[in-house]
Formats: C-alpha cells, structure tokens, sequence
C-alpha cells in the first residue's frame, strides 16, 4: 500500500477532546476544550489511531467485549464463523439492546471459501398481510408520518429466521449451544458498557417525551430495561432473565418457536391486543430471502460489494462508481477537495435512493443505476468549485429522518479456513418503537416508521411489504479475491462511511485501525425515501455536512466558502460505529479492528 497522505494534524488533540459524557458528568463541568489533555504519541503509524488486532486461528470485532469473547470461545469450541457470529448477535441484544435484538431484523454477506462465492442474506420482516395502505392512513388519523412508537411502526422481526437460516446452509454447532452463553448472561447479569448506558439513558428520556404526545404500552419495556423508572449506569450489572428463557426455548425448539410456537402466540396475543393487524399467520409465513450481492470496482484492484434492496447498499456502490472518475490522491486526506466530492457523491446517490430505493418485490430496481457509464454521468454534474444547490431527480417533501443516529449493530467473524462474516442487525431508531412483548424480554423494531405515505411512491406503505432499509453489511474484495469484511452503523451514515472507509485504505493507505479512527464526515437531509414524489424541500436542498473535530478548521472555512453548510459535531455519535476484519488471502493471517465511538472490541487467537 501507498504511504499514508495526511494533513490531518488536529487529528490527535480534536480526537482526544471527545469524551464519554457518562465520564465528563462524573468529573463534573466540562474544561474548556484548549485546557483538555491530547492523546499520546505513536511509535509507528498515525497519533490519532492505535494497533490494529492482528491474529491466524480466528477473530471476532463487535460492539461489546463480552459478545467478542463469546464469539472466541464458540470459536475454540470447534465452531465456525456463522456459529460465532449468532452466538455474538445474541449477545448483543442482551448486551447492547440501544442497537439490536430479536424484535428487530439483520442482513448478512458470508464469504465460503468451499465454494469460493459471497452469499447475501435479506432477513427483513413485513407489514401485516392484512392491512391496506388505507387502513393504515386511517390508523394514523391525520399523521403525515408513521410514527417511531407504538404498534404501527411494527414489522415481522426477521432476525431469528435469518440465525436460522445461516446455521441450516454454514453452521456446525447445535443452536442450543451457540445460545446458551447468552441465556447465562441473561440470568445471571452483566457488568453495562460506558456509551451503552449514555444510550439506554437517552432512550428512556425520548420515550418519556412520546408518551406525552403518542399513548402506547411502555409498562412491559420500563420493567425490562427501565426497573427503578431509570436507566442502568456504566458498569452496573442488568439482568434480563425473560430475554433467557426466550432464547432458550428457542434453542431448544427451533425457528418455529418464534415463529409458530408458544413465543409467536404471546408476541401475537400482545400486539392485537394493542390494536395491531398482525397474525400468527403473517409470522408463520415469514422467510429470510438469499440475495446476490453486487459489487464496484474502485482502483486499484478493490471492489466494494452490497447487498440489493429493498436496503440501502447500492448507494455506497453508486459513489463508488461516481468517484472513481476523480483521483482524490492528488489531494491530502483532510482537504476540501476530498470532502466535497464525497459530499456532492452522496447527494447525487441519495437522490436516486430516495427515489427508486424500496422492496424489491414491488419495486424492480433499475440496475443500470450501479453501470460505470451512469457514474460517470453523474460525476460530470459536480461543480469543483462550489456545492451544487440540487441533484435531480425531482424535488420532493421531506417527511420523518431516514438519516438518524447510530441506534444499530454490526460484527464480524473470521474463522481459520477463511469463512468470513459481515452481519448488521438493528431495531431501528432508538431501542425500538418502545413495545416489549409480554414475559419475552425485547423490545419490537420500529422499521415501518421507512415507509413512504406518498401512494405512487415504489416505498408505499402496503400490506405483507418490507419498508425500505438502512442497516447494511459490506465486504471488499482485492485483485478478485475476498479480503476484508466490513460495518459501520447508523441511518444514512452507513453507505458513505463504507465509501470513506474504502478511501482511507485504498487511496491513502490506512490499516484497517487508522481507516475506522480518522474523521468522518456524515452529509444529512436533502432527500429520502419516505418523501413524496413532489414539492419542495422545506430544509433546503443543500442540507447539512456534519464533520468530526479533527478535520482541520481551513478545510471547514473553505467547505463554507464552496457553499457546504458545516457542522462540526464532537461527540461521535452521529459518525456509526466500525468494525472490521481482513484476511491476508496468502497466508491466513487476521487484522482487526473496532473504534472509539463504540464500546468495542477486536479480538482474535
């Protein structure tokens, strides 16, 4: 790889000044940000960044270290990277329920290095079969908007069909077992993560805030996360026996249980009784769907491979074939120039997500968006010089945010044959649309809130539908080869954080530590797929690049002088949450790597 290109040298002190704020409460006022300490230095590569984790036999990088020694330990058992990965997706949702759980959906990309091909797993649950889009409006009683709570935001949760449905085609261990460290934890607690409780403490706040405004059942979710009417602080042990006895029938039972069984009949029972379509038969009749991933190649032999809708993956594939048409390496990492044509990248794909992004089975996707000619056509419409004040196609009303804050999960799991897992599971926004079936210990996602209300919209709300989705997984692959497995949560952050990942190794020649650590930008507003097909954007078609502290202050002075509307934001939450791990194809070995902004940790043996 190239020498690393940067002229990022706020890096090291900007970085440092972001601290947890369960940290700068316990200390008490804040210090003015000139009178904080900086990091430390380095002696090999950049001050703002630490070692990636680099192992042979197997490796793990979640958003909690407790999921990642599970993942290790299922992988010492004699398991695979799929058995390693649910087992550290259960986990999760005990351990980080702010991102994740069984009430919510997951997509996965697994590499198989038996039949050297990517598999692309949809695992996202429906509306019910049984409620048109004029019930629905009815339902909403004058709302131009889904709302995020309550049990019309509700859609099948499609995370266990999808464990079940990786373990059936890759797994080895029997599924009891890959649960059973999980349903321990349950019973017997766990110690909570520092920014997991930041989270779990703003959820509490944000339902509290609903509830004057929308009525909906929170009782059942107050005793599972909220017991005392308060939030778990850092490091206090939370239990959640029911969230056990859930998954240990599961395990025990199969797929079916959640589906079908005794599981499927109290989540039923709980959303009907609070006035939900839903029937035993909409959950029964539910299936993941295997996918074919696409992917763009970039320079220098490395593609960006994602998964097709109704997510939002090809967004990152459509930037990548946007920016292959300039050669940003003629610039430093943290210039203006590079800022602004990732920025002007993602408005002109965003406008094309907002327009044709929706399921598939009721929408095709028009493929020729994702064609290298297309890229270059759209790359000739960005100005050099200046912002673009708007991208076509069409002008449209902006109802509620696509693009939100990192309340998601991504892991990966390599294991030592070379099978490789990029999973991304998620509730949607906050913990989920605030409803904890009765007894079940989770809460329900509330993705439908992704539905457009605009009738001739392709992301319509409609009966047994699948609302469009931002949670995606990505894989990279180098001179045709698999290598490097990769994540990063958060709304509509997700597909340009894949891209500025990918600049980062691929143009400037980060390790896969440096390219999660380095500031990122996260452009919001202008378009999404919950919009109507016309009429103005009431704020603004510019909308808003949000950037880290370390991009340097001249660059943000002439990103304002180009017409950027710049926020810098310190505290990390809007900019996800990285994970990833890549495999040297020759000999195996394993390199790592979690970030700040999360709780996480890399590890491997």
């Amino acid at each position: 790889m190239r020498p690393m290109r940067l002229s990022l040298s706020a890096f090291a002190a900007a970085l440092a000044l972001t601290v947890s704020p369960l940290v700068a409460q316990d200390a008490g006022e804040a210090r003015p940000l000139e009178e904080q300490i900086g990091g430390g230095g380095r002696p090999v590569g950049a001050n703002w960044s630490r070692s990636p984790v680099i192992a042979q036999n197997g490796m793990a990088a979640t958003a909690h270290p407790l999921a990642t020694q599970i993942a290790l330990d299922i992988l010492k058992d004699g398991g695979n990277a799929v058995d390693a990965a649910i087992a550290a997706n259960a986990a999760l949702g005990l351990m980080e329920p702010t991102g994740n759980g069984i009430g919510g959906d997951l997509f996965a990309i697994i590499y198989d290095p038996k039949t050297d091909q990517l598999y692309g797993l949809n695992g996202s649950g429906r509306s019910p079969a049984g409620q048109s889009y004029s019930q629905m409006m009815e339902k909403l009683a004058g709302r131009d908007s889904i709302p995020s709570v309550g049990v019309l935001p509700i859609t099948i949760p499609g995370t266990v069909d999808a464990w079940f449905a990786m373990h059936e085609r890759f797994g080895s261990k029997p599924m009891s077992e890959i649960l059973a460290p999980t349903v321990s934890y349950a019973r017997a607690g766990h110690p909570v993560a520092p920014v997991i409780a930041m989270y779990m403490a703003g959820g509490l706040r944000s339902y509290t805030r609903r509830l004057e405004t929308t009525q909906f059942e929170f009782d059942n979710a107050r005793a599972t996360y909220f017991k005392d009417g308060r939030a778990p602080k850092a490091g206090e042990i939370f239990t959640n026996p029911d969230l056990g006895n859930t998954l240990e029938r599961i395990g025990a039972n199969g797929r079916d249980e959640f589906y079908e069984g005794e599981t499927a009949r109290i989540m039923v029972d709980y959303l009907r009784r609070n006035g939900s379509a839903f029937t035993l038969d909409d959950f029964a009749k539910h299936a993941s769907e295997w996918v074919e991933p696409a992917c763009a190649a970039y320079r220098d032999g490395f593609e960006l491979c994602e998964l097709p809708p109704n997510g939002q993956g090809f967004a990152a594939l459509q930037m990548v074939n946007i920016l292959k048409n300039v050669d940003l390496r003629q610039w430093e990492r943290g210039s203006p120039e590079v800022l602004h044509y990732i920025t002007e990248a993602k408005r002109l794909a965003y406008a094309d997500v907002a327009r044709f992004y929706a399921d598939p089975e009721f929408a095709a996707f028009p493929m020729e968006l994702l064609t290298e000619d297309y890229g270059e056509k759209r790359f000739a419409l960005i100005d050099p010089d200046k912002a673009t004040p708007v991208f076509e196609p069409g002008r449209v009303e902006v109802a509620p945010k696509l693009e939100g804050e990192g309340d998601t999960t991504y892991l990966t799991v390599v294991d030592g044959d070379g099978l490789m897992v990029s999973l991304i599971q998620s509730n949607y926004r906050g913990m989920g649309g605030g409803m904890v079936p009765d007894g079940l210990g989770f809460m329900f996602q509330d993705r439908g809130e992704l539905f457009s209300l605009d009738p001739d919209h392709p992301n319509a709300y409609g009966p047994a539908k699948r609302p469009f989705h931002t949670i995606i997984p990505a894989f990279v692959k180098k001179d045709g080869k698999p290598f490097m497995t990769l994540g990063l949560m958060g709304g509509g952050m997700q597909p340009q954080g894949h891209v500025q990942v990918l600049i980062n190794i691929a143009d400037y020649g980060m390790n896969v530590q440096e390219a999660g650590d380095a500031a990122r930008l996260n452009h919001t507003g202008g378009r999404q797929p919950t919009d109507t097909l016309t009429g103005p954007l009431p704020d603004g078609n510019l909308g808003t690049l949000n950037v880290e502290p370390g991009i340097p202050p001249q660059t943000i002075a002439k990103l304002e002088a180009m017409g950027h509307n710049v926020r810098v934001v310190s505290n990390g939450i809007m900019f996800g949450g990285y994970q990833a791990i890549a495999r040297d194809p020759d000999t195996g070995v394993l390199t790592g790597a979690t970030e700040m902004r999360k709780d996480g940790q890399a590890s491997g043996f």
